[in-house]
């Protein structure tokens, strides 16, 4: 199947106007060398929440299918540019073999999913189906939020499609320093951490600082973070098997910690810290073995960046992006800046907070 049969599009302007989803829409088909499109991912700056319906019609008028699935979200990408804080719309298009349809139970399939913050429950991620998306998003954290499919905006649930024609691999890129090995929970209460092997979990927690942090006035909890391992604990961090779970407080008198999720006694844990250094290394060794599972150059990428990780983060710059760009030079490339990552975590799907999701795919071949 030829490579070109998919292309990205990126349009911005100065209103959220549905011209901008056809001119997105437009450049990609014009780059696949297609008249039209079997499916559509068109994804809208969360300036057309409000109303994203006239956007979607006018898209699926320019591609030629209905098959049009999104989100709005605070930021877009594509291999070309990232846009945050502007309207803008970003379009891959797919056509030959490659399609988007409803999955069907037990799909093996990869299957692309996106969620409202209020339509997102445990029971749905924890579908058996290989998952990659987010959750919309905005800079407000306020919404609305709008997700669809079908070229029709979904008030009542997340979407969910399944890429077909394709082989895939997704991976995900956590991209902390860890401060520590794992430990063993010693002994918790509810939401509190008190003790961590032998010593009280605060104490653990200060003495695995770097020093210029540990002097600070007070400690920057929004950059440090537990990290929860799977399988063997001494591997488990070079191979990405953890979850992160966000501290709420330091609590001084009891010298235990209090986490956004409930831990078990004899569950390890290691302590962890936001860095950009740490996030590149991470986002090279990720894209690697991701590289290195498909066996081939991918045709296309879905990319699934925290709002919390772009450029904001690495200072108006996304270097994620860019070390994608680089490893796979010219594939069409979309994605955006979400309020939550959705991918595979030990077997299992799991909503990612300051990561990004990546999907690697390649068409397969057909005598």
């Amino acid at each position: 199947m030829d490579a070109r049969k998919v292309a990205t599009g990126l349009d911005r302007g100065p209103q959220p106007r549905a011209a901008l989803a056809v001119g997105a829409v437009e450049k990609a088909l014009s780059r696949a060398g297609l008249a039209s499109a079997r499916s559509v991912i068109l994804f809208l700056s969360h300036h057309f929440a409000k109303d994203p319906q006239p956007a979607l019609k006018a898209a699926a008028r320019a591609a030629g299918c209905t098959q049009i699935v999104g989100c709005t979200a605070g930021g877009v990408l594509t291999e070309a540019e990232w846009v945050l804080d502007a309207p803008a719309a970003a379009a891959l298009v797919l056509g030959g073999e490659a399609r988007l349809e409803r999955p069907t139970p037990f799909d093996e399939d990869p299957v692309l999913s996106l969620a409202t913050p209020a339509s997102l429950t445990a029971s749905w991620l924890d579908e058996p189906y290989s998952r990659i998306g987010c959750v919309a998003g905005d800079i407000t954290g306020r919404g609305p939020f709008r997700v669809w499919a079908g070229g029709r905006v979904r008030e009542d649930g997340p979407v969910e499609v399944a890429v077909r024609g394709i082989r895939g691999v997704i991976r995900a890129s956590q991209g902390v320093r860890a401060l520590t090995s794992p430990i063993e929970v010693a002994e918790v209460h509810d939401y509190d951490v008190l003790k961590l092997g032998h010593y009280p979990a605060l104490n653990v927690l200060v003495q695995s600082l770097p020093i210029g942090v540990r002097e600070m006035d007070r400690i920057p909890l929004h950059l440090i973070m537990g990290g929860i391992t799977f399988g063997d604990p001494t591997t488990a961090i070079r191979d990405g098997r953890y979850r992160l779970n966000h501290i709420v407080a330091a609590n001084l008198s009891e010298q235990s910690i209090t986490f956004a999720e409930r831990l078990s006694r004899g569950e390890r844990l290691f302590w962890a810290m936001r860095d950009t250094i740490a996030a590149q290394r991470d986002m090279r060794a990720t894209l690697e073995r991701g590289a290195h599972e498909l066996k081939e150059e991918p045709d296309f990428l879905l990319l699934f960046p925290c709002a919390g990780r772009g450029p904001h983060f690495y200072g108006e710059k996304d270097l994620d992006l860019e070390l994608v760009r680089h490893r796979f030079p010219g594939i069409p490339i979309i994605g955006v800046y979400g309020n939550g990552e959705i991918g595979p975590l030990d077997e299992n799907n799991h909503l990612y907070q300051y990561s990004a999701v990546m999907g690697l795919f390649r068409f397969e071949e057909h005598h």
